[in-house]
């Protein structure tokens, strides 16, 4: 029974969802503003944390005005900031080597791996070509279990929207 509780416990607690910079843009470009828009709402209700790195606040940095305030809109108590360590960059090195990607995705990989080291539930993007791939994730995935991290589960916004159950 003690078992049972605890699991409902996890349950209800809320999802810690590690964001990159794909997703901010996301609620300003019309591709992907339909998904985005509702996902930072559903953070603003306290449904879910929003973790928040360092390394999307630099990259925010080149972003227009408008984006870069969009973080600010989120009450501070459903916002955890993180930051790059060494053994984050060490991590992205490791999915380098791995080929899992290219040099070029070095900072895509450092996302990944603070998400992996941070213990968050799921980081969530809309780069598809780097990151929310099917055989990339495997391949972030084995390189974490290698050197006896966890695996990170990956999402785009889109499958992150709770639908009401009418069943």
């Amino acid at each position: 029974m003690l078992v049972y509780k605890k699991m409902l416990y996890l349950c209800h607690m809320k999802q810690r969802v590690y964001i990159d910079t794909s997703v901010v843009g996301g609620y300003f470009d019309a591709e992907f503003a339909n998904d985005t828009v509702p996902f930072f709402e559903s953070v603003k209700r306290g449904e879910m944390v929003i973790i928040v790195s360092d390394l999307l606040e630099k990259e925010l940095v080149k972003a227009p005005a408008h984006v870069r305030v969009l973080l600010d809109t989120i009450p501070s108590d459903y916002v955890e900031h993180v930051f790059a360590t060494v053994e984050s960059d060490d991590l992205a090195r490791e999915y380098i080597k791995a080929n899992v990607v290219g040099q070029t995705s070095f900072d895509d990989c450092r996302h990944i791996a603070i998400a992996t080291l941070c213990k968050a539930d799921v980081l969530v993007s809309w780069n598809f070509k780097h990151i929310v791939n099917f055989d990339k994730i495997k391949g972030y995935n084995g390189i974490n279990l290698l050197f006896r991290y966890s695996t990170i589960d990956i999402r785009s916004p889109k499958v992150m929207m709770k639908y009401e159950n009418n069943s």
